[in-house]
């Protein structure tokens, strides 16, 4: 058997949505910044993005839904292990992960939240909301949080956040632009420094 002892992670990304976040990933990879390969994509919207970005570049992509599997988790947990992935990335994964996966995938699934942590997370923070509740606040800056899943939206550890300024006449749209263009900077590279070189997932 070949030995895969501290080679680079293979990732599967689940995404609900359009998926500039795992485009901004395979373009990482593409041009070789970042080592772990995308080896699976899988959405629980059948007409997501993230599905058509995945096809385009010959990465698997599922779509998994109560529509397609009475248990949906069991059926992505089988995936992954199909695919040997070891390590799991949401970006725009709008489904709270299951206790299951989060058992077989501990310290390997990783989030990315447009805003800081905690005080701009937990249920229904997530897109516009997000940004809607920075600009309420009225606070200076704002900026992607990276962290690691557990049981909870939004309050696994930490890994990595990053500034973005609150400008003067910001609305939520201009604010999530900005947002996301940081996002796409910073999550290839907390993947690349947190799993560049792993053990592989038993």
């Amino acid at each position: 058997m070949h030995d895969r002892t501290r080679e680079p992670a293979r990732l599967a990304v689940l995404a609900s949505g359009g998926g500039s976040n795992l485009q901004a990933l395979i373009d990482a990879h593409q041009r070789g910044d970042l080592p772990c390969p995308i080896v699976l994509v899988i959405s629980n919207h059948a007409d997501a993005g993230a599905l058509s970005r995945a096809a385009h570049h010959g990465i698997a992509a599922h779509y998994v839904s109560r529509k397609t599997d009475p248990d949906p988790s069991a059926r992505i947990l089988e995936l992954l292990r199909e695919h040997r992935v070891d390590v799991v990335v949401l970006a725009g994964w709008l489904s709270l992960i299951e206790p299951s996966l989060i058992a077989a995938f501990r310290g390997r699934i990783v989030n990315i939240h447009p805003a800081p942590l905690p005080r701009f997370g937990g249920k229904g923070m997530y897109g516009l909301h997000v940004h809607r509740a920075v600009l309420a606040a009225g606070v200076a800056s704002t900026g992607p949080t990276i962290h690691l899943v557990d049981e909870r939206y939004d309050e696994g550890e930490p890994l990595a956040h990053v500034e973005v300024p609150v400008e003067p006449g910001d609305t939520p749209e201009t604010l999530q632009q900005r947002v996301l263009r940081a996002e796409h900077d910073l999550y290839w590279r907390v993947l690349r420094d947190q799993f560049g070189a792993i053990d592989p997932v038993a």
